[in-house]
């Protein structure tokens, strides 16, 4: 990585400057990625004439260039495109939902004033921002864009089906949705879609505990489509023609235009951001020991932590299923002391227990034969283009909308529901693992249905359809307005 803030110009007249995109995105792994991705596929389109910025939280700013960066407010480049931090007074994602409304506020103009420090920065330097693109709803991006009068672009790194939900949610179904949400096995019918019940809508929308995080997401989105009833920007949706095409004909009309450019995932592979230190166990040379399609794989993202009671569980239900598996347990992920559990592989039959790898290429390996999932919509995205049946075990947010579209949409694997406490039940998971994981009918159709999207996924990137074509008009039409 070089700093990119020292950039020398020789005298005489200067071209106009190139389209410069801000991309500003929260400062986990799940919205950082899909972010990141984002900027190099735009700054790829034409060097000559675009260039990208990727800001996030400065904390995970630090993290992801902790040998490099010296001061928090320093930008650096990886040759494509630059990054840059921005501070929200507090730097810590995780404190988001717990702030009080005063923090909230205070976080608010923090922001506000960092981001807008970047935009006058980034002018100083001779690169004036462009465009900005909010990734989901971040308000103090909104207000940075109205103040200084730039256009900005919302990139919905979710499912189409869950912009969907959340649209209808804030146009005419806040009631319906806030009558049922006890009842989980109660159907909401929305325009252009099939039926969802209530335990397959984004959590947020029916929570039922008045918590705090519901609210702050709730209040957030609720002023992200307020703007964009508004002032109608361009809405980026990750996602492909090939997985939801229905749901993206029947949300076109709310908005001024839709941008389908979801892409297969494994060709940026070694671009991917790691927050995490990967473990040092040898576990690909652990798969490498076993046979085609024998092994299950378990994660759950970056976010969710483990009870031991949580772990116990799954331990159990993976001792009954009987099956090799090989389980990410994060260090930072662990509610409790569970240096037991991955301290000592020996203990835990047949199975290996890490605290981070490279998902892709365990998804990749061929003694792969299924993936336990909290369903995050990257990871869904990977086992798709990758032919992994999965294990759904969803817990909040987009997770129970995604979970459905595995199992129920695209039947390309079963979905495994938490008990009252929200402890996943290890007979219960054993169930399902046996399902997909067998010898049987059901478990032969999950197989020919996840490969048969696979195909798919890969013949429309081969065709250079939707993903790759609509992000190219999209930059059309920003460059020609600039």
């Amino acid at each position: 990585m070089a700093n990119a803030a020292n950039q020398h110009t020789c005298d005489g007249p200067q071209p106009s400057p190139p389209t410069h995109f801000l991309i500003v995105a929260y400062g986990i792994q799940s919205h950082i990625n899909p972010a990141q991705n984002l900027a190099h596929r735009l700054a790829r389109i034409d060097a000559s004439s675009v260039m990208c910025t990727l800001s996030i939280h400065a904390s995970a700013h630090r993290r992801m260039f902790s040998s490099l960066i010296t001061s928090s407010d320093e930008e650096t480049t990886d040759g494509i495109i630059s990054y840059v931090p921005f501070s929200d007074g507090f730097d810590d994602i995780s404190k988001l939902s717990i702030l009080s409304g005063d923090e909230r506020a205070r976080s608010r103009c923090t922001s506000f004033e960092s981001l807008s420090a970047i935009v006058s920065q980034l002018a100083a330097r001779g690169r004036p921002v462009t465009c900005i693109v909010c990734t989901m709803a971040m308000p103090p991006v909104l207000d940075v864009a109205r103040k200084n009068g730039i256009p900005l672009v919302v990139f919905w790194n979710q499912p189409a089906t869950v912009l969907a939900a959340y649209y209808h949610y804030y146009h005419g179904y806040r009631e319906l949705f806030a009558s049922h949400a006890s009842d989980p096995s109660y159907e909401v019918v929305l325009p252009g879609m099939q039926p969802l019940c209530i335990r397959s809508l984004p959590s947020f929308l029916v929570d039922v505990t008045n918590d705090k995080l519901s609210s702050f997401v709730v209040e957030g989105f609720q002023e992200l489509f307020e703007f964009m009833d508004r002032e109608k920007p361009k809405v980026l949706v990750n996602t492909l023609n090939v997985l939801e095409a229905a749901t993206l004909t029947a949300v076109q009309p709310y908005f001024q235009e839709v941008f389908t450019i979801g892409h297969l995932v494994a060709g940026s592979a070694k671009e991917r951001i790691h927050m995490f230190q990967r473990d040092k166990k040898n576990y690909m040379e652990w798969l490498d020991t076993h046979s085609e399609r024998s092994v299950v794989y378990i994660s759950f993202g970056s976010i969710l932590t483990y009870s031991k009671r949580q772990v116990d569980e799954i331990l159990h239900g993976m001792q009954e299923c009987e099956w090799p598996f090989l389980w990410v347990v994060r260090k930072d992920g662990r509610e409790e002391d569970l240096s037991y559990l991955v301290d000592n592989n020996d203990d835990h039959h047949n199975g290996m227990v890490i605290e981070w790898c490279d998902q892709l290429d365990v998804l990749s390996h061929p003694s792969v034969g299924c993936f336990v999932t909290q369903c995050g919509w990257n990871s869904t995205l990977e086992a798709l283009e990758l032919g992994v049946p999965m294990v759904a075990v969803p817990n909040w947010s987009d997770q129970p909308t995604i979970a459905y579209l595995v199992e129920k949409e695209w039947m390309v694997g079963t979905r495994v529901y938490r008990n009252d406490e929200g402890v996943i039940v290890g007979t219960e998971l054993a169930k399902s693992v046996k399902i997909v994981m067998g010898d049987n009918e059901v478990a032969t159709k999950i197989r020919e249905r996840v490969n048969s999207f696979k195909h798919k996924i890969h013949e429309e990137a081969i065709r250079g359809e939707t993903g790759q074509r609509s992000l190219q008009i999209f930059a059309k039409t920003i460059i020609e307005s600039d």
